[in-house]
Formats: structure tokens, sequence, C-alpha cells
């Protein structure tokens, strides 16, 4: 499968660079205002799901009860990570790139995370839930994640992001969990929040 991406070199080429992974029916575009909002001038790495959905586009299917199709996902995993890894080559990273991740696009940087130890430095997920039913026999110990969910999130259960928070903790991540009092979208304390805590790293 291919993957389409624009690449944005930013004004802080020093910076740590952002791979942008948008939700469904998104586009490679979708989460740039954010993601500068995030880290002013930082790389980006705009990349477009591979699932024609929506009119738009996702990167993984959902089954039709909308829950995961695990199955499909895995087997999505290794073309993006090669991807991701051939392009900040390319591009020349100074460092391994954060992912920035909203809904089907967190959930799969959740999958890249738990499933490519190094390939990423860090992970931003908005409206994430876990992409595997079980736990992966790798460590990715130290790695920073950030998971923002939507205590009114109707496309959600009660409870999603903390299993995803615990499986990436007994996987050696180091996860900050918040829950806010907002639904789906990503609000300005979602933003307010992750630009915080990107600061914090440093």
């Amino acid at each position: 499968m291919m993957y389409f991406s624009h690449f944005i070199a930013g004004t802080a080429a020093a910076g740590t660079p952002m791979v942008l992974l948008h939700g469904s029916g998104g586009n490679e575009h979708s989460l740039v205002p954010l993601a500068a909002n995030l880290a002013p001038g930082a790389p980006m790495l705009l990349v477009r799901g591979t699932v024609s959905i929506d009119d738009g586009f996702a990167f993984f299917h959902r089954r039709p009860d909308n829950s995961v199709d695990e199955a499909d996902i895995g087997a999505r995993i290794p073309a993006l990570a090669e991807f991701i890894s051939a392009a900040s080559v390319r591009h020349e990273f100074v460092k391994a790139p954060i992912a920035v991740g909203f809904s089907n696009g967190a959930i799969m940087a959740a999958a890249l995370v738990l499933t490519h130890p190094g390939l990423l430095s860090a992970a931003i997920l908005f409206r994430p839930l876990s992409p595997f039913l079980q736990d992966f026999p790798v460590r990715i110990d130290g790695t920073p994640v950030l998971i923002i969910d939507g205590e009114k999130d109707s496309r959600r259960s009660l409870g999603d992001g903390a299993r995803l928070a615990e499986r990436l903790m007994r996987a050696g991540a180091v996860v900050t969990h918040h829950v806010l009092p907002v639904g789906h979208s990503i609000t300005p304390m979602d933003e307010q929040i992750a630009r915080d805590w990107c600061r914090s790293l440093g």
C-alpha cells in the first residue's frame, strides 16, 4: 500500500519533527493548524491514510459495530512504519518524530508506539482507544505519551483511554492521561494541555 504525504520544513529545523495522523474522513492537512500551535515552527510530515471513507481517508478499517479491525490495523502497521522511517531519513530528521494523532490516527499512532520502539520519540493521542486486545511483548521504556479523552465523547466507551494508558505503561511508556468534560472534537483545552506537555519534553 502506498502512502501519500506532504512535508513542511518549518522554521525551527532543530526542533523535534511531528508526524500528523488525521482522524476518519480527514486528510493529511487536517491537523496542520493544531500541530503548528503545539510546536510553532517544527518540521511536519503530513500523512494521508490509505482507506477511503466519508469523502476523506482513514488509516485502517473499522468493523460494522465500530470496533477496531485488529487484523486490518496489524496488516497496515509495517508499511506505515517503513514509510515514516524512510521519510525521517529523506528529510534528515535530527531526532525521531513525535506522532500527533486524532481518533483513527491516534489509534494508529498508538499501534506504532506499541510495535516499533524507537520509530517515534513520543506521541500525542487525542480520543484514542487501544488498537489491540492483548499486550505486545515489546518494551518501549521511557517513551512519553500524552492521552486526552473526552468525558462526553459519544464515539468512545467509558475507560477506552484508560485501558490504552495501562497497556502503554505496562510496556514501559511514561503516560500522561487527561479526561476533559468535552466530546469527540479537539478543543482549546486539549490544545493547551498538549502545548504545555510538548514544552515539558524539552
